[in-house]
């Protein structure tokens, strides 16, 4: 019964606050083939934006299975930073589809971890063999994504969650002494609001406010690490490099929420771009040091993604052997 949910062609797509990529995979057996790279503001919502790709290269879909950055709500999904509202069934009707899926984004990022080849990510500090089933994958963009994969009678289970807008408080010296200067976001400071693109630009001014230094208004988060990777040694390395302690701080915090002893994966739009300023030393000293459990801590293994459109991967895994997936397909799933 799943496999009749995703008759092909199918479109897999990955939907963020900023960005749309669109592949399509002609059979269970055929390649996965690119098709574009849209901007969300460009159009109304996904239906608009797959009819107008798949018209161009005269592309008659079966299905679409697509992840968005927001949580899912049966059929539905709102994004959390850009207006779109994925509606499955809307779609399928507009498109003539004859079935498809909605999934959050980092739900599908979980999806992709049995996918992924060694030569798309790079492990960060000692090369640690994983010693359970349950992984972590997690990463910054737009906003913050958080989710896991857990493996059950040789079947995969994703678990979804909101955990980017979890509080996140400081730690170290050099923490208490920025935290009453980080812009609150609804009044709070979560780990959304200082590891996505826009939490880098506050923890920026943040730094700069504690040395005394002006802030210059309308410096962007591509501003900060692009200046950071041309000068290392300058105020925005110094803020690349607390950023990536700031991570390593959140990935170890969920990997002891969900007990990840099969290892921790990094994603998300950020860190592959700012991966030169990655100390991987200071990196397991931050996701390690979690007293009175550091041992569990120290046993984690932990990666960086930096091949793009991985997630696209996992979706078309999803659609060539969807009973490898514990989903509730014939409640999530939905038909023109």
């Amino acid at each position: 019964m799943p496999a009749l949910l995703f008759p092909f062609p199918i479109a897999v797509c990955d939907v963020g606050g900023t960005n749309c990529r669109i592949s399509v995979q002609d059979g269970p057996a055929e390649p996965l083939r690119p098709l574009t790279h849209l901007l969300v503001g460009d159009y109304p919502g996904l239906g608009e934006a797959v009819a107008a790709t798949v018209e161009r290269h005269g592309i008659r879909l079966g299905s679409v299975i697509a992840c968005g950055a927001g949580p899912v709500e049966g059929r539905r999904l709102k994004l959390t930073n850009a207006p779109w509202v994925l509606d499955g069934p809307e779609i399928a009707a507009r498109l003539g589809l004859g079935g498809g899926l909605l999934l959050n984004d980092f739900e599908a990022q979980a999806l992709s971890l049995p996918a992924l080849k060694p030569d798309w990510v790079k492990v960060i500090g000692p090369d640690l063999r994983p010693e359970g089933a349950t992984q972590v994958i997690l990463g910054p963009g737009t906003g913050l994504g958080v989710a896991a994969l857990l493996e059950a009678d040789g079947r995969f289970v994703p678990l979804s969650s909101e955990g980017g807008h979890m509080g996140f408080g400081p730690e170290t010296d050099e923490d208490f002494a920025l935290w009453p200067l980080l812009e609150k976001v609804q009044g709070r400071v979560t780990g959304e609001s200082v590891l996505a693109g826009a939490g880098l630009e506050r923890l920026h001014r943040a730094r700069l406010a504690v040395r005394g230094a002006p802030s210059s208004p309308g410096v962007t988060a591509a501003d900060i690490t692009g200046t950071a990777l041309e000068a290392p040694d300058g105020p925005e390395g110094d803020t690349v490099r607390h950023y990536w302690r700031l991570v390593a701080r959140f990935a170890g915090d969920i990997a002891l929420t969900l007990k990840a002893t099969g290892g921790v994966t990094l994603a998300g739009g950020i860190l592959p771009r700012i991966v030169d300023l990655l100390d991987p030393a200071a990196f397991r000293v931050a996701f390690e040091r979690k007293a009175p459990v550091a041992g569990l801590a120290c046993r984690i293994p932990t990666r960086l993604i930096v091949q793009s459109d991985s997630v696209l991967g996992g979706m078309a895994a999803l659609a060539t052997d969807p009973d490898r997936f514990a989903l509730d397909y014939a409640a999530r799933g939905w038909t023109g």
